[in-house]
């Protein structure tokens, strides 16, 4: 299985927190990530994403359809990504655009064995595979983008 975390580009700030739209740089942000990863975009991709707005905007740069997973707002966490994905056994990949400090902490847990606070850049994409090698299951890091590199 793949499984990339998204964080949403960059928003204004304000509330409700849940409407927040993104800035012009957040759009720019969005869609040079998502250029990006239409190049080598995954087979059999299923693109979720948070209910707020600047998350659904951050998709929109780069999918037309994708599902709204209310579990995977501001305030929800690891479990919650993991649950909604299916990691480390479901088939195929799976794109999550979302909110810091769960995709953070997911990538810590994926990378060390353990959540800590890491900190995934606001439009910034990282890229999971999970696959057995000789009877042990390693998680890979595959990539990491952040909009100001690409």
């Amino acid at each position: 299985m793949d499984l990339l975390l998204w964080r949403h580009a960059e928003a204004v700030e304000g509330s409700p927190d849940a409407a927040r739209e993104l800035t012009e740089r957040g759009l720019k942000q969005a869609q040079l990530t998502a250029a990006w990863l239409e190049e080598r975009r995954p087979k059999r991709l299923r693109v979720l994403v948070s209910p707020t707005l600047r998350t659904r905007q951050t998709a929109s740069a780069f999918a037309r359809e994708f599902e709204i997973v209310p579990s995977l707002g501001p305030e929800d966490g690891v479990a919650d990504i993991l649950a909604a994905t299916g990691w480390p056994d479901s088939r195929g990949a799976c794109l999550v655009v979302g909110h810091q400090p769960a995709l953070g902490r997911l990538a810590a847990l994926l990378l060390s064995g353990t959540e800590a606070d890491w900190t995934i850049k606001k439009g910034a994409l990282w890229w999971f595979t999970n696959r057995v090698r000789n009877g042990e299951t390693q998680t890979v890091l595959r990539a990491v983008v952040a909009p100001d590199l690409v």
